[in-house]
Parts: structure tokens; C-alpha cells; sequence
């Protein structure tokens, strides 16, 4: 079972998803048939949903980069210890999205599928998932989108 802290700082959001409990207890239920890292585990994660001006903050200090972006992850458990870790109650993060971010990509797209997007990419990156090599992000773009066709 995966469960999520929805935490809003930005109102615009509410303009487009009006219950982000509801919206992510659905989407959540499928997750772990496609991810065995989630199988017979309960884990709990934050998604705080915000706007551009606090994202770019937010990388500024946590990444030193002086600008905005769609997502940011920020894992709770290193990787090396996340790996062998047996317990089957973890809380495994932070992830924060940028509703003017998302909003602008929905203009070629659908908004929804740009926020899932974002959010399982996010969600990824907590679990130990990066695309710094290219291998790396084939890997992750394979996951993400076997998880956007089980969620949607």
C-alpha cells in the first residue's frame, strides 16, 4: 500500500484538482503490480504542490541552482541503505511540483498526464531511480511510462 501527505502552498491547483487526496489514493492503488519495490510494503511519501517562485527557491538551496523546475525529489532514506533496508514501513520522501511548470506543458498536452508525469518521476527518484547516464533514463522513462498506462 502506498499512501501520500498531499501539502498545498499555491491555491492554483485547486483549480484543476479539486480533491489531491482522491485524485492520488486512485492512481496509487496500481503502482506497486509494476514496481516490485512497493510489493507488500506500506510506504508513505510527501508531495508538496507549489509554485515556480518556491521551487526555484527550493533549488537554489538544496541543488545551488538559481532557477526554476517542474519536480524536485528529496529521498529520506540513502540509497545504499533504501537497497537492504527490510522493514516493511518506510516513509521514503519529499517531492515538490511546480503548478505553472506543469500548466504550460498541458498546453500541448493534457494537464493531468503532465502532473502524473511529473509526480512518477518524482516518486522514482525516491525509490533510486536517476537518469544520469543514458542507460540510467532509458531504464527510468520505461518504468514511468508502464506506470502511466497502469494509472490511467
Amino acid at each position: 500500500m502506498i499512501k501520500v501527505n498531499v501539502e498545498l502552498n499555491n491555491q492554483s491547483w485547486n483549480r484543476k484538482i479539486k480533491n489531491p487526496e482522491k485524485y492520488f489514493k486512485k492512481r496509487l492503488k496500481n503502482i506497486s503490480k509494476v514496481v516490485n519495490f512497493f510489493k507488500g510494503k506500506k510506504i508513505t511519501f510527501t508531495i508538496l504542490l507549489t509554485n515556480s517562485a518556491y521551487m526555484k527557491k527550493l533549488n537554489k538551496k538544496f541543488r545551488n541552482k538559481n532557477k526554476s523546475t517542474d519536480v524536485l525529489s528529496f529521498p529520506f532514506i540513502p540509497l545504499n541503505i533504501l537497497k537492504f533496508n527490510k522493514k516493511k514501513t518506510l516513509y521514503i520522501g519529499d517531492i515538490a511540483i511546480s503548478y505553472e511548470i506543469i500548466n504550460f506543458r498541458s498546453k500541448k498536452n493534457n494537464f493531468f498526464l503532465e502532473f502524473d508525469k511529473a509526480w512518477i518521476h518524482g516518486l522514482l527518484h525516491l525509490i533510486g531511480y536517476n537518469h544520469i547516464k543514458n542507460k540510467d533514463f532509458f531504464k527510468m522513462d520505461k518504468i514511468e511510462r508502464k506506470i502511466l498506462n497502469s494509472i490511467n
